[in-house]
């Protein structure tokens, strides 16, 4: 068979068959009075099922097979769990099924009574033949539906994303400051250069930072040091400042370098080496020491903003895309698709779990209300949405867009997604 048991799951689930006039392979009449809850942990597929069998009216647990043989391929009639099954549902009967008792447990098959068409869209949506599996679809579907189930998985990606926070927050024992820089140092690498900028967090600890927070040169040295650009001979001023202080520094925190192959340049825009990014989170560093606890207390999108704006990059860098190497025409300030970026990805990030850790959803409600306000973010896998007809107004559409692609759509989980089992109802 060409489809899976998620299938029939769906069909009885919302009982998109014929329900009057059942009888189960027994000759019994059945009446679905509810269809009963998805279990989504061990044992039987649905759990409080209510049902007339002949006269007599049952409450419990309902399974579902492609073929009533699968009873025996899954282990069932070796598991005490299953005795509590009122009905099987089936696709094919091929095996009467008993309990341990040595009672028959009833049968309805669903072959007959789903329309075809059901099963035709099922397959087109499971066949893999176009980017995404209702492409040809989407544009149809009623954009209430669309909005309603994006407005839930975000939270559902918040929620998810919040628990690497949370464990690097257990390890940093509670400090959300420290977890902060390492989130934000993470950022500012962006996709290219996201782990060296990590390890670069981890290898550079928070406090020691913190310590020279009012000397620019300190920080600078520091973060370059640690970034392991500071080993080379320099002929220019500004580089062998920045080498000199390091080497004070290094001896006295006791320092080790990562290793300079870790940072990628090719392919990449000069305004996006990891010099420059650098630069930038040096500055930042600089700007707003204690930036967590300055997001916490920014509630306007645009003074948000302003705090990744006109940072104090140091003036080497407005003539230097890397060490010793002269360029013009530099761009020294991240610009303001990467201030957005860092804002929808990391400080909303941080607002929501913070919220969710303290119990304080004012914190929830100020992340999503800055999504809402920042433009939808442009990439490949949000472009192939807007391509099919998809209007996405902002960044909390495009975040939930990311979700559902990478949750439900590279998946194939449309009968798990609002949107595929509205089609599939249709």
């Amino acid at each position: 068979m060409d489809f899976s048991e998620h299938f029939l799951h769906f069909i009885w689930r919302f009982r998109l068959f014929n329900t009057f006039g059942l009888f189960c392979t027994d000759g019994e009449r059945l009446e679905i009075l509810t269809p009963g809850l998805i279990n989504k942990d061990a044992g039987p597929d649905f759990s409080m099922a209510k049902l007339m069998i002949g006269n007599t009216r049952w409450a419990g647990q309902v399974e579902l097979h492609l073929k009533s043989s699968d009873w025996f391929v899954h282990g069932h009639d070796k598991d005490p769990a299953y005795n509590a099954v009122i009905l099987h549902v089936v696709y094919q009967h091929d095996q009467p099924v008993y309990r341990t008792n040595g009672s028959l447990i009833p049968v309805l098959v669903l072959k007959d009574l789903f329309p075809r068409h059901l099963l035709n869209i099922y397959r087109e949506l499971m066949a893999g033949m176009n980017r995404f599996p209702c492409e040809k679809h989407i544009k149809n579907i009623d954009p209430i539906v669309i909005h309603s189930f994006l407005a839930r998985i975000i939270i559902e990606r918040f929620e998810h994303k919040s628990e690497e926070i949370f464990h690097k927050l257990a390890h940093n024992r509670g400090d959300w400051e420290l977890t902060f820089y390492h989130f934000m140092a993470k950022s500012f690498g962006f996709k290219v250069n996201a782990v060296p900028f990590e390890l670069l967090a981890d290898a550079l600890p928070y406090p020691i930072l913190l310590k020279h927070k009012d000397n620019a040169l300190q920080i600078a040295a520091l973060l370059f040091g640690q970034a392991g650009f500071l080993t080379s001979g320099f002929t220019e001023t500004y580089p062998r400042q920045l080498q000199k202080e390091y080497s004070f520094l290094q001896q006295k925190y006791r320092l080790m370098p990562l290793n300079i192959e870790l940072w990628k340049f090719l392919r990449m825009r000069p305004q996006n080496f990891p010099t420059i990014r650098l630069a930038q989170f040096a500055a930042l560093m600089l700007k707003s020491s204690h930036l967590f606890s300055r997001i916490l207390e920014t509630e306007n999108l645009k003074d948000l903003c302003k705090l990744f704006i006109e940072l104090p990059v140091d003036v080497y860098w407005q003539t230097h895309y890397h060490f010793n190497k002269v360029a013009t025409k530099v761009v020294v300030q991240p610009g303001v698709k990467s201030v957005h970026s860092i804002i929808i990805n990391t400080v909303c990030l941080f607002l929501f779990s913070y919220g969710k850790y303290t119990d304080q959803p004012e914190y929830i409600d100020r992340a999503l209300n800055f999504l809402e306000n920042l433009p939808a973010e442009s990439n490949a896998i949000v472009g192939q949405y807007v391509s099919s007809g998809l209007k996405v107004g902002d960044a909390l559409m495009s975040q939930a867009l990311l979700q559902l692609n990478k949750c439900y759509c590279t998946q194939k989980k449309c009968l798990n997604c609002g949107i595929g089992i509205k089609i599939l109802k249709k």
